[in-house]
């Protein structure tokens, strides 16, 4: 009989600390959502203390959701468990997540404290936790430098004081996997308790081994692991959840299984990357668009002759179906509303028409519409309530000539226009866009990326300007990739605090 490992999702709260990659609540809700019908356990909402947003978001999730337990992160301070308590007050199934650092080096310098005042704080905020939920999760933050010895102490002193779930984070990413495995190994042989609580994993990428070291726990006695939808996370990122499942699903000896619906993998993906605005990266393992594409000869020989001589995972097994419907201009809404519902997404009759005229226009730009483009399609009304637009941009370039662009801006109702020279048409519509913002801005990176690989492609790029002191992210989508660069240079300015 195979063991069942909890599958806790923190797409929405570790994940959305990227920078650039921040949703609003109904991008959300969304999420949520598709994290449910994935068969996600537990979904990590939020941290509620830190801003208005995040509490207003651990509620309306824990309203649209039915059956995953919702988590609320908190430090290990009254307060925040409080603000957490009030956000979860809707939830079906919730927890509170309480933590504090563990290793030397925190305690010394981020608390100024000791150890023994480190296991009375973890206590204290796991005791006051359970006066609100049941289930209590303890982070014992930097476990991974932390030596043993010593955290077992942590987590015997906070199961006995009522935590259900023990987090062992490697939040730097130090962890070698014999190292990480050998940390869970003790613990599950030298903890007292062990076995009224759950230990989980929560690794992060930053020398590439999150994945490796959290399947090196799984395999050493950890129950539950934290990870993300596309391995987003801060620096580097998180383990990927499609990482996890698939390893389980593929290395039948481990006889270890999750309740994540694989075929839904794909889609999820899709949509978080494209809500986030976080692009996909080709190579990446299970979802990149070259995980099934096989170019070498010899290779695709093989594959030909028989799938699994290359590919040990069948790509219909993760949402990728190369039988989908084929949406072009001809196409009508009942397609396009069928295939935005295979992505996860779903939306009003009055939205979806919206969508559809601009899936029309798009259609009859280019042959084949991905399902990239259809949801860059999906998210393009996130702009409708920016109070600049872009109206139009005329560019004049060459070889031997000096790019001239010309172009209207509608802010706040009012019309603008400009013209300007620049070194290439995006320099010259950029300085266009300066003429009329007047505003000290520094553009600090720009990148640009195709969904596919035709000439007709929408080009997606993502900009980060500074201003102020500040850096804001900003995102554009376009065939044409001058307008998309303009786009996502305004998307930037739109977000410039007032």
């Amino acid at each position: 009989m195979s063991d069942r490992l909890f599958i806790f999702d923190t797409t929405l709260r570790d994940g959305e600390q990227v920078p650039g990659c921040q949703l609003n609540t109904v991008e959300k809700i969304q999420v949520a959502k598709q994290l449910e019908a994935l068969g996600v356990d537990v979904i990590e909402a939020g941290f509620p203390i830190s801003s208005p947003g995040d509490f207003n978001s651990v509620i309306e999730i824990s309203k649209a959701v039915t059956w995953p337990t919702i988590c609320a992160l908190t430090r290990a301070v009254q307060k925040d468990i409080d603000v957490a308590a009030e956000a979860l007050q809707y939830a079906k199934h919730k927890r509170i997540h309480t933590g504090i650092g563990t290793s030397d080096s925190h305690i010394k310098y981020k608390f100024n404290s000791t150890r023994e005042e480190i296991i009375e704080r973890a206590v204290s905020a796991v005791k006051y936790a359970k006066r609100y939920v049941e289930d209590v999760e303890f982070y014992a933050e930097d476990a991974g430098r932390t030596e043993n010895e010593y955290l077992a102490r942590v987590v015997e002193a906070v199961i006995k004081a009522g935590a259900t779930v023990v987090n062992i984070p490697d939040t730097t990413g130090y962890c070698l996997p014999d190292e990480y495995g050998a940390k869970i190994k003790y613990l599950m042989e030298h903890v007292d308790g062990i076995d009224k609580a759950i230990i989980s994993t929560h690794c992060h990428n930053d020398l590439g081994m999150a994945t490796a070291n959290t399947i090196s726990g799984v395999l050493n006695g950890a129950r539950q692991v934290e990870v993300t939808i596309n391995g987003i996370g801060e620096r580097a990122g998180n383990t990927s959840l499609e990482e996890v499942a698939m390893i389980l699903r593929c290395h039948h000896d481990i006889h270890i299984d999750t309740n994540i619906n694989t075929q839904k993998i794909y889609p999820t993906s899709r949509m978080v990357s494209s809500l986030m605005n976080m692009p996909v990266q080709p190579n990446k393992a299970i979802v990149g668009r070259n995980a099934f594409a096989h170019s070498s000869g010899i290779h695709q020989d093989g594959v030909l002759k028989n799938a699994q001589t290359y590919e040990i995972i069948d790509p219909k097994d993760v949402g990728i179906d190369d039988n989908a419907i084929v949406l072009t201009a001809r196409s009508g809404r009942a397609a396009l509303k069928h295939r935005l519902h295979v992505l996860g997404v779903e939306m009003t009759q009055e939205k979806l028409d919206k969508v559809y005229e601009d899936f029309l226009k798009l259609a009859d730009k280019k042959k084949d519409i991905t399902d990239d483009d259809i949801l860059v399609l999906a998210g393009a009304d996130r702009n409708v309530n920016h109070h600049i637009k872009l109206e139009y941009l005329q560019v004049t370039s060459g070889v031997g000539v000096r790019s001239v662009a010309s172009l209207g801006l509608n802010i706040s109702g009012e019309h603008f226009e400009a013209a300007a020279t620049g070194n290439g048409p995006v320099d010259a519509a950029i300085k266009a866009v300066k003429q009329i913002i007047k505003r000290q801005m520094t553009l600090k990176e720009f990148t640009i990326q195709a969904i596919s690989k035709g000439s007709d492609d929408v080009g997606k790029v993502h900009m980060q300007v500074e201003y102020d002191g500040q850096m804001y992210y900003g995102f554009g989508a376009n065939t044409d990739i001058i307008a998309a660069s303009v786009e996502a240079y305004i998307d930037c300015i739109n977000k410039f605090r007032k």
